[in-house]
Parts: C-alpha cells; sequence; structure tokens
C-alpha cells in the first residue's frame, strides 16, 4: 500500500483546486486570515480612541467623530469586524449543524444579522459624524 488514506472523497479536479466539501476551498480561510490581520491595528486604534475618550461628553465624542480619518477608520473597524464575525460563525454552523436545511437556513440568519448590524452601525457613525 502507497501509504495513502483512500477517504478522500474529492474529484481529481477539486483536489486540484484545493476545494473541499463546501466547495469554498482556501478563499474563505484566507479571507478570515485577512481579515484577522486587518483587525490587529484597527482594533488596537479602536482601544486607543476608547481610552483617548474615556469620560469625555456626547460633544467631545461628535468632535473626534467628525475627523474624518477617525471617521473612516471606525467604519474600517466596523467592516472588518463584522466580515471576520460572520466567517467565523459560518465556520463554527458548518462543523457543529448536521441537518442541510437547518444549516442553510442557519447561514442565512447569520448572512442578514450581519448585513443589519452593519447597516446600523455605520447609520449610527454617520449620525454622530455629520451631526443629525
Amino acid at each position: 500500500m502507497s501509504g495513502k488514506s483512500n477517504t478522500d472523497m474529492r474529484t481529481p479536479l477539486a483536489k486540484v483546486r484545493g476545494l473541499g466539501s463546501a466547495r469554498e476551498g482556501t478563499g474563505h480561510f484566507w479571507r478570515q486570515r485577512l481579515t484577522a490581520i486587518a483587525n490587529i491595528p484597527l482594533m488596537l486604534f479602536f482601544v486607543g480612541f476608547l481610552i483617548a475618550l474615556n469620560g469625555a461628553g456626547y460633544a467631545e465624542v461628535r468632535a473626534a467623530l467628525a475627523n474624518p480619518f477617525v471617521a473612516l477608520v471606525l467604519a474600517l473597524v466596523l467592516i472588518s469586524g463584522l466580515i471576520h464575525m460572520r466567517l467565523g460563525m459560518q465556520v463554527i454552523i458548518e462543523d457543529y449543524i448536521t441537518s442541510e436545511s437547518l444549516k442553510l437556513a442557519t447561514i442565512a440568519l447569520n448572512t442578514f444579522f450581519t448585513v443589519a448590524v452593519g447597516v446600523a452601525s455605520i447609520f449610527a457613525l454617520l449620525k454622530l459624524a455629520f451631526g443629525g
């Protein structure tokens, strides 16, 4: 015996492309890793921003958010964090839910939840940044 396992049920084409049973292959893996790397400086900025504004009043926070650089970086924090969250939850759902219909429904809800939180968060950030 050549030492290779016969448990790999992928087609030869899927093996060459690196696709697993979910047909997403390494693309999902790399998106999650890239958002994790992006989150490091973004979250450091966010924590520093929170520390700098600790105890600040509403007007001071609005003034800080009115800075285009701050508003842009905070929007990137939200977007990157939400994408990373959705990807991580998708992996958990795919690994632990065995019913295909429940898996599909849960993945759809995961996406809808992420979009809803993202839209509400970006709206709140823009409202604070531009006043209203």
